[in-house]
């Protein structure tokens, strides 16, 4: 009851006429950004996160959860009506969504893509109301050894996973711990890895790094990839946004199932929304019968309403580790971790306790910005389309304006603009040669805390290295960690062996 009460005062904050508006704002922008092609939610809120700044931390909050959100909704308009994913999460449904559309049921594509998201978004964030206060109840009992065993997960599950190949995942994750070490050393007070750059004294500021991986560097990526000629945008159909009653039946079980495997695989570092929305792509096509399995790889409403639920129920499943131990396991939630500390607020045990009315209104914000992003998605569609429209050299000079104005916002200092610039060509080479860039982010942002807690766990035994494993709670993790890695390589074969399958359908070769 008690998390239920905290929930309603949430509501009532949340509820509140400016923050409604403000929420409207985040879910708007949000959508409109991640609806562009080759711009993941990832980038969408790497991109706009400086605007959230000069706000309040619970407004600032609000709008940075309905960027989140709103970016989450875009990507299925890209997948549908351009057949282009702007990230492999979409790959399934920009198969059958966009076969969809070319049989003229774009329409019924995006309502069951934009209703299947929100009732998975809701579900999901309904469990994480009542799920995180327990987990925080654990948390808080935990010392220094134990958040380092937690933080060697996060980065060994996050670097080996994320990407084709573990060893290019490892070394993301290396130069993400060099750049976090960047500055002066909290035990000795002296300068490490600054080449005598006084404006590397203070550190990279994470928001650079955020900016310069994820918008300038793909912003660059997309560029050199561009094709020549107008892009072809699939049409709607005019004044036709909703679905038959047949498609109804056909997508409410793909809802509920695509969110019980989203959710939980969300929650812990196993891949993410990638791995659950082809798990929930193979239910549907094994579960399918008599006219829906012929459909399938030519166009199946399944294989869009259960693969973009799985989609934002692992969007709201990553919020459980974010906000109850401060662990992002994917590159999104680093941007949240992000925001958080941009306010001298650190997620984790004690954000529930120090920072509850803020929480608990963050997450009532979710409930309404689904809502939102539901009513604004169905009837602006024909908005979405002609977004897609802007011509490609436009678009992508705007983003690089705009993360260059938002860089320099953050510390008013024009060195900063060189660091963006620096860090924004090697995301484009990270990204030209197969290396994942979201360890990089993850491993600035958890390696100075990974750092002190450490070297507390060794001061407090006096660099006895068996205390790293001397608690029943880091036996445990550690074990854990070894089933995740068991389970990851069963979850990634089965992923290959169900793309094998899409390919060889006769229409799979669309992608």
């Amino acid at each position: 009851m008690d998390s239920l009460t905290a929930l309603l005062e949430g509501f009532a904050t949340a509820a509140q006429p400016v923050y409604l508006l403000y929420a409207l704002f985040g879910v708007f922008i949000g959508t409109a950004v991640g609806v562009l092609p080759g711009i993941g939610p990832a980038m969408t809120v790497a991109l706009l996160m400086p605007i959230t700044y000069s706000l309040d931390a619970t407004p600032a909050m609000i709008v940075f959860a309905g960027i989140y959100y709103g970016g989450m909704y875009g990507g299925s308009t890209t997948s549908i009506l351009l057949n282009t994913p702007g990230e492999s999460s979409s790959i399934v449904t920009a198969l059958e969504g966009n076969r969809m559309a070319k049989l003229g049921r774009g329409a019924a594509a995006l309502a069951t893509a934009a209703i299947g998201s929100f009732v998975a978004g809701t579900v999901a964030t309904v469990l994480l109301s009542f799920l995180a206060p327990a987990i925080v109840q654990l948390a808080v009992q935990l010392g220094p050894v134990d958040y380092v065993a937690l933080m060697v997960v996060a980065f060994l599950t996050v670097g080996a996973l994320l990407g084709s190949s573990p060893l290019r995942g490892l070394a993301s994750l290396g130069l993400g711990l060099f750049v976090g070490m960047v500055g002066v050393d909290d035990s000795t007070a002296q300068q490490r890895f600054t080449f005598d750059n006084p404006a590397l004294i203070d550190g990279i500021d994470v928001v650079l790094v955020a900016v310069g991986l994820f918008a300038v560097g793909e912003a660059l990526y997309v560029a050199a990839r561009l094709r020549r000629g107008p892009v072809q945008v699939m049409a709607v159909g005019k004044g036709k946004h909703w679905m038959s009653r047949e498609d109804w039946r056909r997508s409410w079980k793909p809802w509920l199932r695509g969110t019980a495997i989203g959710f939980p695989i969300g929650t812990i570092p196993a891949g993410g929304a990638d791995v659950s929305t082809f798990l929930s792509y193979a239910a549907e096509r094994k579960l399918a019968r008599g006219k829906a399995r012929e459909e399938f790889g030519r166009g199946a409403i399944e294989g869009v309403a259960g693969p973009e639920a799985a989609n934002n129920a692992a969007a709201a499943g990553v919020l459980v580790p974010l906000l109850t131990l401060g662990i992002p396991t994917t590159a999104t939630a680093a941007m949240m971790l992000t925001a958080f500390q941009h306010y001298q607020i650190q997620p984790g045990p004690l954000l529930f306790a120090n920072e509850g009315p803020l929480v608990w209104a963050l997450i009532a914000s979710l409930y309404i910005g689904n809502l939102m992003l539901l009513v604004l998605n169905l009837p602006l569609v024909g908005l979405w389309v002609r977004i897609l429209r802007i011509p490609r050299p436009y678009l992508y000079a705007g983003i690089l304006t705009f993360a260059g104005l938002g860089a320099y916002a953050v510390n008013l200092s024009t060195a900063d603009l060189v660091v963006l610039a620096v860090v924004g060509v090697l995301g484009f080479l990270m990204r030209q040669y197969g290396y994942p860039v979201a360890p990089l982010v993850i491993a600035s942002i958890l390696g100075p805390m990974f750092e002190v807690q450490l070297r507390r766990s060794l001061q407090l035994s006096q660099n006895d290295l068996t205390t790293l494993v001397s608690t029943p709670f880091t036996v445990a993790v550690y074990a854990s960690l070894l089933l995740i890695f068991l389970g990851t390589v069963w979850l990634r074969r089965r992923e290959r062996a169900i793309q094998a399958a899409v390919h060889r359908t006769p229409e799979g070769a669309a992608l």
